[in-house]
């Protein structure tokens, strides 16, 4: 059974209109990639509209190439012109632009290109080996579990993700408000409508997200004063020369990068520039020479580059076995897949394994793709980099407006995008992160369903979401991160005491 659905999925990828759809998609992410400003996310949501009219397999295949290759393609401005083509290279760009000035361009940009691409291919095979082994234990979960699963990940995003815990539970608490938004469960009463039968099933997830990735940045670049990036213009030689080297020195930091990147990712809300920034400190931290860090040392490179990409695949382990994105891209990436009819749960791998196993071949080829493809990339980057962004942001504005009118055929589309790209503009503006907004609601709805359907089991006991094994171990470390805060504050006290005693 499973050789035979191994090679159903064989057939699905390599077939000719796939192999297009992942090329096409890789280009476009290397090239929205490049481009300071134009993040992974955006790059994603602007796919969205397109993977509309495709077939489940090319649809998520262009979603995971786009991804991975901007990912990556971030490392070129951040190392040409300081400035980070993505935020998951803000953590290394320094580093990487000191290396440039150094005369060194072709050794920072090999690294961050080799070593995304293996620590991208280390998360896949975690992603293989995990999601079928978790999917098993998910079909033993019931409403308790998935409830306590659910707010898990809204802590985690919370409290571990974000730098300011009341700006991000502001954040949440504002997407669980828009989650309500439509006819609640059980009773099908409306809520939050205001009398317009658009609202009745919810606002569309796919128009809110480009709103909140594609339309907040083309606001952010509209607002901005700052004067456009110059380009160090130097020649970039053989990339790949003493990478073996480099590899055999530093296998340990590539191992740990690699290992941390796909934990971070499948923690919910977390992402591959947090991925990217503490293993960076972490590579500072265990490197014997830690004095270098800052002035163009390639170590930290390696570690944070495998980190990024490696995260990538560890987001889809929650996503695709329970239906919690582990970042903002998978966030995206789910409402693909339940427009597709490919609905993520334990269930997948029984209803659709060929498909899932075809998802899990694309992450392979994208990361053995990223590696030529990636170096015509930084070959080509003085070219890229020169593209005029008044230009281009009009260009991005239009596809955005096409796309979300195209997925329902109606104007109103066109008004969700416009209404949270300026929410969201104005809200990161002032220091709100949007991924916990995001979180909020795609995982609203099944936070209010598994609760209703626990307490309508229950007969309306509370206490049966603790009683329970699963549940209540998952309500444990729920608690246990909800309350990490308040300990930590009250050990910090009660260490300061110490010595006045």
């Amino acid at each position: 059974m499973t050789w035979a659905v191994i090679s159903q999925a064989f057939g699905l990828v390599f077939d000719p209109y796939v192999l297009w759809v992942i090329l096409a998609s890789a280009l476009f992410g290397l090239f929205v990639g490049c481009i300071p400003g134009l993040t992974a996310t955006m790059a994603t949501a602007l796919l969205v509209p397109i993977t509309f009219f495709m077939p489940p397999v090319p649809a998520v295949a262009a979603i995971v190439t786009c991804t991975a290759m901007a990912i990556f393609a971030g490392d070129i401005p951040g190392a040409l012109l300081r400035i980070p083509g993505t935020p998951a290279s803000a953590a290394y760009t320094d580093e990487a632009y000191a290396m440039t000035k150094k005369g060194q361009a072709e050794t920072a940009l090999g690294a961050g290109l080799v070593f995304s691409a293996i620590g991208g291919l280390f998360g896949t095979a975690v992603l293989i080996w995990m999601a079928p082994a978790l999917a098993e234990v998910a079909l033993k979960f019931s409403s308790f579990e998935y409830f306590w699963l659910v707010v898990l990940g809204l802590a985690g995003a919370v409290f571990i993700g974000s730098q300011s815990t009341l700006k991000a539970v502001v954040s949440l608490l504002l997407g669980l408000l828009v989650a309500c938004v439509g006819l609640d469960n059980p009773g099908a009463h409306p809520r939050f409508t205001f009398g317009n039968t658009e609202l009745t099933g919810g606002v569309s997830l796919i128009p809110m997200m480009v709103g909140m990735f594609a339309v907040s940045e083309i606001l952010r670049y509209v607002s901005s004063t700052l004067p456009p990036p110059q380009f160090v213009a130097q020649k970039i030689g053989n990339v790949f020369r003493g990478m073996w080297q480099l590899t055999v020195r530093y296998r340990w930091p590539i191992l740990r990068g690699s290992t941390l990147g796909t934990i971070i990712g499948i923690q919910p809300g977390s992402g591959a520039d947090m991925a990217s920034w503490m293993s960076y400190a972490m590579s500072k931290r265990f490197s014997k020479e830690p004095e270098k860090f800052g002035t163009g040392h390639v170590e930290g490179i390696i570690e944070s580059g495998a980190a990024n990409n490696s995260s990538l695949a560890g987001a889809w382990i929650p996503a695709i076995v329970f239906g919690i994105p582990g970042d903002s891209i998978t966030a995206i990436a789910i409402g693909v897949l339940y427009l597709k009819n490919m609905n993520p749960g334990p269930t997948i791998f029984i209803n659709n394994p060929e498909n899932i196993y075809a998802i899990f071949l694309v992450f392979v080829l994208a990361n053995l793709i990223m590696v030529p493809l990636g170096w015509m990339a930084i070959k080509a980057a003085k070219n890229v980099l020169r593209a005029p962004r008044n230009i281009l942001m009009p260009v991005i504005l239009l596809f955005c407006v096409v796309g979300s009118f195209a997925i329902n055929n109606t104007p109103f589309g066109v008004l969700v995008i416009l209404v949270f790209g300026l929410a969201a503009f104005v809200l990161e503006e002032n220091g709100f992160p949007s991924a916990p907004a995001i979180l909020g609601v795609v995982l609203g709805g099944m936070l209010e369903e598994n609760f209703i359907t626990s307490m309508i089991k229950s007969d309306g006991d509370p206490f049966v979401f603790f009683t329970r094994p699963i549940a209540g171990g998952l309500a444990a470390a729920t608690l246990l991160i909800l309350g990490w805060p308040l300990l930590a504050r009250l050990w910090r006290g009660a260490r300061a005491q110490q010595p006045a005693a």
